[in-house]
Order: structure tokens, then sequence, then C-alpha cells
């Protein structure tokens, strides 16, 4: 009888297994080639990661010549797969089938999300040991709830309030460049101190110290594998015990009954939201810190830089800058139920690849020149370089899951940048190496090194 019993468990379990890892997926490419959705085929248990992550490391063993045209160094599998299959392909990660999408009409549909039927996938393991379930991955009324409070923590009044942080720490930065003058710095580096004083500032206000501390933890556990489990533990219990003793700081510190008792900075106002009293807008204790952690971990990813030259409105040098090296090259989304999307018919649990950086390399989008640097393009706007593309450049995301913070971190390159160029000419050093790499974001794999000189 208990033979039998077992013998009809290990059925059902292969059963579900061949649904899950072959029957399924075969289903889902046939009716995808129907539709003409091409792509490599999938193959058994693995999909397509094995060829992904041999394309990824060729491509990362070797340096590139000094070029823009990155696509195929960060991105190798969809450069070549979109020019064998065209501009909307499926491939596989696993057993589970990703479409990428290309085409802008679509990618703007997709990102838009009018009707609710594109929400974020679950969050890896190891984004959840950076943000949490904080706003950038959760969904519902709870993201509704984070995004209303992040809304107010950077419109535009308050933004204007970090002005005075922002300039500070760009001229402690432009002041110690002064000592490696006719040397040689890495500015990747550089930047990465400028911009956690700059969220340790605006974060924390007073205890802006004990910020930094904590940026220098979530640094080293971006830099950890599921495979550091142990370590990267004990990194993350240390990352939330320093936000809790801040926190606990500032509420030993507050005047209890004044409006501002928890001051005006980030800290304040998410302290105010978990004390508040409308039980519909109160965020717990867990929510503060995961919230916390975000905003460091965004702005530490989306400081690193590209060799660039200079010389015209800096503006239109940054918007250029993210054209060709968008911190995210590529944004991911689910699909809740069967949809329409545009003529193709995509089953539920589809994952949806839209490819920041291919659109923003898209010659179609951009010219036969999409690859060279020509910060002239963004000299009358976006809308205009875009001709009203929103998918053509769109280095913060799209829609309502657009980063609350752009705004903040384009004032933040501005004024660095602004105090960068009246100060000091540049020139790459011969020590660079071309090599960008996508880890979480796309950063310069060897850092990049300027030999700089006073003006």
């Amino acid at each position: 009888m208990i033979l039998s019993f077992l013998c009809v468990l290990i059925l059902l379990a292969l059963i579900k297994a061949f649904h899950k890892l072959w029957w399924m997926p075969t289903r889902i490419q046939n009716l995808m080639v129907l539709q003409g959705i091409k792509g490599p085929s999938y193959r058994f248990l693995y999909g397509n990661a094995k060829e992904i992550i041999s394309m990824q490391n060729e491509a990362m063993s070797r340096p590139m010549k000094l070029s823009h045209d990155i696509s195929s160094h960060v991105q190798p599998h969809i450069h070549a797969w979109s020019k064998s299959y065209g501009r909307n392909f499926l491939q596989w990660y696993g057993p589970q089938p990703v479409l990428v999408v290309t085409e802008p009409e679509l990618c703007k549909e997709i990102l838009l999300n009018k009707d609710g039927v594109y929400p974020k996938p679950k969050a890896s393991k190891l984004v959840k040991k950076l943000v949490g379930d904080s706003i950038s991955v959760t969904e519902g009324e709870k993201w509704e709830k984070l995004r209303k409070l992040s809304n107010h923590a950077f419109r535009g009044e308050r933004v204007k309030n970090m002005f005075a942080d922002m300039k500070a720490s760009a001229e402690t930065m432009v002041e110690r460049w002064k000592g490696h003058e006719g040397k040689e710095i890495d500015v990747v580096e550089e930047f990465r101190l400028y911009t956690s004083e700059v969220i340790s500032r605006t974060a924390f206000g007073s205890s802006y110290l004990e910020g930094k501390n904590l940026f220098e933890k979530l640094s080293k556990l971006i830099v950890f594998r599921t495979s550091d489990d142990i370590e990267s533990d004990k990194l993350d219990k240390g990352i939330r015990d320093s936000i809790m003793d801040i926190v606990k700081k500032r509420e030993e510190e507050a005047i209890i009954g004044e409006e501002d008792s928890f001051g005006s900075d980030f800290l304040g106002l998410l302290l105010k939201a978990h004390h508040g009293t409308n039980d519909k807008q109160r965020i717990s204790v867990d929510e503060l810190v995961e919230e916390c952690r975000t905003f460091y971990f965004a702005g530490q990813e989306t400081t690193c830089l590209a060799p660039k030259p200079v010389g015209v409105q800096t503006m239109s040098i940054i918007n250029e800058t993210l054209r060709l090296y968008p911190p995210a090259v590529m944004l991911i989304r689910k699909v809740a139920r069967e949809v329409r999307l545009g003529k193709i018919i995509v089953p539920a649990d589809i994952e949806l690849l839209v490819p920041t950086l291919a659109l923003h390399h898209d010659p179609q989008l951009w010219g036969q020149d999409a690859t060279l640097f020509k910060p002239k393009r963004f000299s009358e706007g976006v809308a205009k370089a875009t001709n009203d593309n929103m998918a053509a450049f769109m280095p913060f995301g799209l829609g309502p899951r657009i980063c609350v913070g752009f705004n903040f971190a384009t004032i933040e390159a501005k004024i660095a940048l602004s105090m960068i160029l009246q100060r000091y000419s540049f020139t790459l050093s011969p020590a660079y190496v071309h090599s960008p790499s996508q880890y979480l974001t796309v950063c310069p794999q060897h850092g990049v090194q300027l030999s700089l000189r006073s003006l």
C-alpha cells in the first residue's frame, strides 16, 4: 500500500517535471513560431542560459576598441539574435520563456502598462538582498503607497533644497583633485565617493558620516554572488543594523509633537510616514529600512561613467552619455494574463525584455551615426531629439515605474560636471582599457583613468 502510494507520488512528480521542462516550452515555442516569432531553440532544462553565459564571458574576456558601439560587447546575445531572428524574438532562461521586444511602439505599450497586465516579475535573490521588498520591486497597493511617499520626497521644491549639499560635495571632490594635477585618477571611484556623500547628506542630514559607513557596506554586498551566502548574509544584517542605529538615534533626538521633529531630509520623511496616524499611508520598520537601502543602491549604481569628450552644453553631454551608456541596459516585465501585444498573442507568464541599450543604439531611431557621441542631438531637448518617440530614450525607464529619483540624479550629475569643466581639462589615459560590462548596471570593467590639468 505504502509502496503504491510512493509510486504514484513519483509518477506525479515526473509528469509535473515533464510538463514544466518540456511540454510547456515546446507548446509556447510552437505557438510563437506560428505568429512569426522565432529565436534560438529551447534546450531541455537550461534553455539558452549556457549560450548566453558563454557569449557574455567570451565578450568580457577581451577589451574592445575605443568605440561607443558597445551592444555586441555588453549584450552579445541580444545583438546577435536580433539580427538573426528579427526585432522581436523568443529566448529562454531555463524553462522560462522571454520575449525580447525592440519595436518602439510595443516597448511603449509594455512600459506604460495602462491595463496593469505587465507587472514586474519576482525579484531575484540578489536584488532582494540589495533592496528588499521596496518600491523598486513591489506591486499593487504597497507600491502605490511607497510611490506616493517617494514622489513627495523628490518633488521639485525638495530637490532644490538639496542643491547646497550637492554643491558642497562636488566642491570637496574638485578640491581633492588639486593634488592629482598632471597625474591619473579613476573618475569612476571619484564619482562613487561624490555620490556617497551626496546621498548620505540628503538622506541622513547630520548623520551623513554614519550614512557613508552604510554606503561602504552596501558596496561590498553588491559584489557578492549567491555562492557567498554566509558573508553576504553578515553584510545584509550589518546594513540593517546600521540603518536601525541611525533611525533610533534620530527618534531619540526628535521633539515629540513638533511637525518637523524628525527632520526634513529623506530619513525624516520616512520616519514621519512610519509614525503617522493614517493607517493606509503608514509604513513599517521593514519598509523604512528597504527604502533607505534602495536610495543608496540606486545612487551608487547610476554613477558609473564612460569616456566622453567635452565642450558643449552640460545637459546635452549628460543626455548623450545616458543614451550611449544607459545604467539599466534592459527592463523586464511579466505577462499577467494572455494578452494581445501589437499583432502578437502572448501567453500568460511569459517574461518581456525591453533592451534599453539596443533601442538607444538603434539606427532606425537615431540614424546611421547612432553609435557616435554627438551631444548636439539634445541641443533642442529630448522630445526633439527623439521625434517624440518615448521609447527611443529611457535611461530611467518609462511609464508609471520610471525612476522616481531621475530629477535628483540628473541635477547631481549636472552640478558635478559643471564644476569640473570650469576648473579642469582632461585626457583619456593610455592605461585605460575599454570594456563596458553589465552586472546589475553597465559600468567600465576596469574603471576610467583620466589625466587632469587645471584650466
